[in-house]
């Protein structure tokens, strides 16, 4: 066995202000709150580089199971930082893509909790209908329907 083989992605991570805000929201997608915990101390700032640090943290899961988002707001140091307005072709983090079943009545759904349309939604040749959005707390979203597989 190679010992070097990738095993898989864990999570994305975000750090959020809201814990309660940013769960409803990607509830609302249809990720499920997988659990929810606080982590501090000087171990888990050894992982960040951050020093001691106090962090309230909550694991979103796809429904399939295989993808997570790992939803963070830090109590301590407090964040300093703040690129959730950045445009698209920004360097860094972009935005995370999910695959929706229907994504007219998605973007209707989302948008009653106060997201709103980037450009516009697009359809790429026989393949998918595409757009971005910007969800709870500016957060870029992406949401994809294939087409044709039903």
């Amino acid at each position: 066995m190679d010992k070097n083989k990738l095993l898989r992605m864990d999570n994305v991570g975000i750090v959020v202000e809201s814990l309660d805000d940013a769960i409803a929201f990607f509830e609302e997608i249809g990720l499920r709150l997988e659990g929810r915990a606080t982590v501090e101390g000087e171990w888990a700032g050894r992982v960040t580089g951050l020093g001691s640090q106090c962090v309230e943290i909550a694991m979103m899961v796809t429904p399939d199971g295989h993808s997570r988002l790992e939803l963070s707001r830090f109590l301590t140091p407090p964040t300093i930082s703040d690129h959730r307005t950045a445009p698209v072709n920004s360097l860094g983090y972009l935005r995370v893509m999910f695959a929706v079943e229907d994504i007219d009545e998605m973007v209707s759904r989302l948008t009653k909790h106060g997201a709103q349309l980037v450009g516009e939604v697009v359809q790429y040749k026989d393949s998918y209908r595409l757009c971005y959005i910007r969800g709870v707390e500016g957060l870029l979203i992406g949401l994809a329907e294939q087409l044709g597989k039903k």
